[in-house]
């Protein structure tokens, strides 16, 4: 009967254990959010790891152009700069970013190579003007799936156990 007992107390303990590794791993790992600015509500969440690439697609809103931004995610979770693209030069458009620029054959200039790190992105979302937010292809989400003329963030953060509702 003490052997009986003894299995039991052996299988407790290794279902608590896993239980908290299960629960120690989804607590600490990185995660893309996209959230309301003043109200925090979270819209939109992707599981991320260091060196993933995050494309932001936007409208530039006087040249009316498309502007192309690519971002790695450092070990840091900031967001490093890493290449930008549009296809000319207009108010606000830099015209010497990073150590590389070259043109593509569909006529886009690329600049490349910049390192400018953030710790979020910051904007007012526009159902014209916010094209793709994609993660390594991945198409996270669009301009006109978030709300109208709300300031957004974009961070990445650490996956707390005990996070919040994720609006889809």
């Amino acid at each position: 009967m003490k052997g009986k007992k003894d299995w039991i107390r052996i299988i407790i303990v290794l279902l608590v254990a896993t239980g908290l590794f299960a629960w120690w791993q989804q607590a600490n790992r990185a995660v893309l959010r996209v959230r309301d600015y003043q109200t925090r509500e979270i819209y939109r969440e992707i599981p991320v790891q260091a060196g993933d690439h995050l494309y932001f697609g936007w409208m530039h809103s006087l040249e009316h152009i498309p502007w192309n931004e690519v971002f790695y995610i450092a070990e840091d979770r900031t967001l490093v700069l890493d290449e930008i693209s549009f296809p000319a030069f207009g108010a606000g458009i830099p015209e010497n970013k990073g150590k590389r620029t070259w043109v593509d054959k569909k006529g886009m200039i690329h600049m490349a190579e910049i390192g400018q790190v953030f710790p979020c992105l910051d904007w007012i979302n526009s159902h014209y003007a916010t094209r793709d937010i994609k993660v390594n292809e991945t198409l996270v989400t669009t301009g006109p799936q978030l709300p109208e003329h709300r300031r957004l963030l974009l961070c990445i953060e650490k996956k707390g156990f005990f996070d919040g509702y994720v609006k889809k």
